[in-house]
């Protein structure tokens, strides 16, 4: 169930690359599960950016505040016209959303070992989900990656909750060298994670995916790619999956995504899917690296 309304911006702060915006939208915090995002509308009537599409936009935090109920804190990262706006509103600002949107990630029924890999702002998707599984007494281990030092989200609270913390940079500015597919085996080997979650980009997302598959593991990828309307009307967001019944088909990434299970996710149509298409959720508008 999601709810279409006047969000209105509470605060906004700029933290690295990224810039977190605290909304007051009326229905939507309580709704939210992990993995839910929502979708912006871009611009006033009459701007240059009105007639951009919507933006989806992880939802990283629901925090209560007295007077304004359950507000919701979205990660954007500004890189072109849409989220730059977006980074750009100021408190008191409003803006139309819709939300919670999309399939959530499902948790274990008992308490398994876990393992999370976030990348760049695709870890705004793992706060919730790491409270979830501490809650339920799932240890959670944690392997965040980005490009650089500005662009790893720093979620002192993520980590908390965590028994173990690998951090890689594409640049070596913070922990290792490398990238989030350079290091998810052996973390997960290291982990002894039964269920692995990720949010990352499709490289990133395809070797989570088959390091799973090779350890044993069950794993959960929020797909990065475009999406267009972000409530399923457009048809947009085409996912190549393979189904239950072993038959290839099409789903759209924005409802039945964009959650998936890694091992029914078609990752070399996907990718080449993406490479026609370019531009994913969070930022520019896919799910997974920028909702």
């Amino acid at each position: 169930m999601s709810v279409h309304v006047t969000a209105e911006v509470l605060m906004t702060k700029r933290i690295g690359a990224h810039q977190h915006l605290t909304l007051v939208a009326p229905g939507v915090g309580e709704l939210v599960r992990p993995g839910s995002f929502l979708a912006a509308s871009i611009g006033r009537p009459g701007e240059a950016t009105a007639h951009l599409a919507r933006r989806p936009l992880w939802i990283h935090k629901v925090q209560p505040m007295a007077g304004y109920g359950a507000t919701v804190q979205v990660v954007v990262e500004p890189v072109g016209p849409g989220t730059r706006w977006l980074a750009g509103l100021a408190v008191g600002d409003r803006l139309d959303v819709t939300g919670p949107l999309g399939r959530p990630f499902a948790l274990p029924r008992e308490p398994v070992a876990t393992l999370l890999v976030g990348e760049a702002h695709g870890v705004a998707a793992l706060q919730l989900l790491a409270e979830r599984l501490h809650e339920r007494g799932c240890p959670v281990s944690l392997l965040l990656g980005a490009p650089d030092e500005a662009r790893l989200l720093p979620d002192l609270e993520l980590r908390r909750t965590a028994r173990s913390v690998v951090v890689v940079t594409a640049d070596g500015s913070v922990g290792q060298r490398g990238d989030v597919a350079d290091l998810v085996g052996e973390t997960l080997r290291r982990s002894e994670a039964q269920v692995v979650y990720a949010a990352a980009g499709l490289p990133a997302l395809h070797a989570v995916a088959r390091a799973a598959e090779e350890h044993g593991a069950w794993s959960q990828t929020a797909v990065a790619m475009p999406l267009p309307c972000a409530t399923g009307l457009c048809q947009g967001c085409p996912l190549p999956v393979v189904a239950e019944d072993g038959v290839q088909r099409t789903v759209r990434g924005c409802v039945e995504g964009p959650v998936v299970r890694g091992d029914r996710v078609r990752w070399d149509d996907l990718r080449a899917q993406a490479a026609a298409v370019p531009g994913p959720v969070g930022s520019a508008g896919r799910a997974g690296t920028r909702p």
